[in-house]
């Protein structure tokens, strides 16, 4: 029988193992990258860093992807499920902070399994679902009871820069009703006694370089349905990529120090207290990871 792959927004309804669909990779599981990572927030990071597992794929692919080689599924190794969970347990021997699962939609049955196998083994870390914000509210419900914490983007309140961008245009209703279900899942933000992530969802939004109109709206809604119930991260780190400024001039330079100001300004203007964030020297190509199958 076959298994047509309906877990992401796409909804492509392919058989994985013969096809592949808009996520670019096969059904068994493949990872680009397994290591501590340390650019992520405080409270994910810290200095022993999260236990990032970069799965290789993306149903979204936007054109300004910094990790576009993974994303397209170029690179990375397949392996089982009782590999990714071994994983897991290296990560947590190797003193991670928490296992930061970062673009897994279209493997979430395998992070299901896997997670479970790891937990039989001794994995007592918190797990984090680092995602794109292009999320089905089906798929999310999978993940309950195995992801203690959620870190989302919400790339885009204009549904025509959706469409530009992502080849997403239902891109803004998808994340708002992801969103909804992740917080519904994860509940209030909670940290441990060393000030790391416990459970909850921090929703990070990129500043794109001539629209802090759309990242406003974002910030604007968020606040007014989550208060301080969430954490936004205000991120400033969009770095143009080589192939951007031919098909896309507009997105060919980096955010101004006055239009991430403007935004900072505006979520302080709104009483926000529970944000991040970030110094405008992350946004070059050398805080991007390589992705040389690190395993």
């Amino acid at each position: 029988m076959q298994n047509l792959c309906r877990l992401c927004p796409r909804d492509c309804g392919i058989d994985r193992d013969n096809t592949l669909g808009v996520c670019q990779v096969s059904s068994k599981v493949k990872i680009a990258r397994a290591a501590l990572h340390f650019w992520e927030e405080p409270c994910i990071s810290g200095n022993n860093g999260s236990g990032a597992v970069f799965f290789s794929g993306c149903p979204l692919h936007c054109v300004f992807c910094q990790n576009e080689e993974i994303s397209h599924g170029k690179v990375g190794k397949e392996i089982t499920i009782e590999q990714l969970a071994d994983i897991y347990l290296n990560l947590q021997n190797q003193g991670a902070n928490n296992i930061n699962l970062v673009t897994g939609t279209h493997y979430i049955p395998a992070i299901v399994d896997s997670v479970k196998l790891a937990r039989d083994k001794g994995l007592s870390i918190t797990i984090i679902y680092n995602t794109s914000g292009y999320e089905k509210v089906e798929s999310l419900r999978m993940l309950e009871g195995i992801v203690n914490a959620y870190l989302p983007d919400f790339k885009y309140w204009d549904k025509s820069l959706a469409k530009k961008y992502s080849f997403a245009e239902d891109y803004p209703e998808v994340a708002k009703a992801a969103i909804a279900e992740m917080v519904r899942q994860a509940g209030p933000l909670q940290f441990n006694e060393d000030g790391f992530i416990q459970s909850g969802v921090i929703v990070r939004q990129l500043l794109l370089p001539g629209h802090t109109k759309d990242s406003k709206a974002v910030i604007e809604y968020l606040y007014k349905t989550y208060c301080d119930n969430i954490y936004i991260s205000l991120m400033s780190q969009y770095t143009p990529m080589p192939q951007i400024a031919e098909k896309y001039p507009e997105l060919g330079r980096r955010v101004t120090k006055r239009e991430y100001q403007q935004v900072i300004d505006f979520a302080l203007e709104l009483g926000i207290e529970n944000a991040f964030i970030q110094d405008r020297k992350v946004a070059k190509e050398s805080f991007i990871p390589e992705f040389s199958n690190e395993i």
